[in-house]
């Protein structure tokens, strides 16, 4: 019962004013407020401070620069093996395999199509069909910002409006298509393994995505948005593998898609499986 009640909650509760009435107070400088916050958020969660590059509580300016705090130089470092493909984030393993019939497995009966979460373009999502991809978690006492899982140059960024249902193991297996509904930024990039996406899903709560080419990227006026960055009067905009992608304010989702024959996930990560930003989530199948 209490698991129906919560999911029926999921569809009723005013998911964008909450998030954003949520995020104002994120961005609370009131030292009595966001100093309790900070401190409660970081007991609640035991978030590891000790691997932060500033350790006090009370330096930050508001909870959301808590919560995207940056590490310690070393603190994350990067998989050196030949080849390797990182995690782009702290979290946890929710699905990894293969894009079968143009759709994703989420959890217990239920998928996700690729062409939904990538926002509707038959050009865009076709390169993935019959590939691989991989969904990260990421909880409240992760480290929030989004690395570059291989070198890339970006080609596209693409703002997908939708519904902002919490991510978990409970709404993944109970809300159909719970990826390609909820509010996301997909970001395409052109690898040494073909084209990349790593898509960044809201949820419940976040206030924003951020990307370090175009910042804030989540807007007032919630409409599919396009931008190209392969263009001859723009300079490339070129990550370094590892590099910071993005970042969430109040976090959730990452997805990362590969297209056929490309990669072949680390031995041993299954669901549930946690990983660190940084560390080997495949290797290259065809070298």
């Amino acid at each position: 019962m209490k698991q129906r009640l919560f999911i029926l909650s999921q569809y009723l509760l005013p998911h964008h004013l909450l998030s954003r009435l949520i995020g104002c107070a994120a961005e609370c400088r009131a030292a009595w407020f966001k100093d309790r916050l900070i401190g409660w958020f970081a007991k609640q969660y035991q978030v590891n401070m000790s691997e932060a590059q500033v350790e006090d509580l009370t330096a930050y300016e508001h909870f959301n620069a808590f919560f995207t705090r940056a590490l310690k130089d070393g603190a994350r470092p990067l998989d050196a093996s030949p080849g390797a493909i990182l995690s782009p984030a702290d979290g946890a393993v929710s699905q990894l395999g293969p894009i079968e019939q143009g759709r994703c497995f989420q959890a217990k009966g239920h998928s996700f199509s690729v062409l939904e979460l990538l926002g509707g373009d038959v050009e865009r999502a076709s390169p993935f069909m019959g590939g691989d991809f991989a969904t990260i978690y990421l909880s409240p006492k992760d480290y929030h910002r989004v690395h570059m899982p291989l070198a890339g140059t970006l080609r596209e960024m693409v703002y997908v409006p939708g519904r902002l249902f919490s991510v978990n193991q409970t709404t993944a297996e109970n809300v159909p298509e719970l990826f390609a509904r909820n509010e996301r930024v997909v970001c395409l990039f052109d690898t040494e393994r073909g084209p990349m996406a790593v898509v960044l899903v809201g949820a419940m709560i976040v206030a924003s995505i951020e990307t370090v080419w175009a910042g804030l990227v989540t807007p007032p006026k919630r409409e599919l948005k396009t931008t190209r960055y392969d263009e001859a009067a723009r300079a490339p905009i070129e990550l370094d593998k590892g590099g910071e992608l993005g970042r969430f304010k109040l976090g959730s989702t990452a997805i990362v898609l590969f297209g056929p024959q490309q990669v072949q996930w680390a031995e041993g990560l299954t669901a549930g499986s946690p990983v660190r930003m940084g560390q080997a989530l495949a290797m290259p199948r065809n070298v």
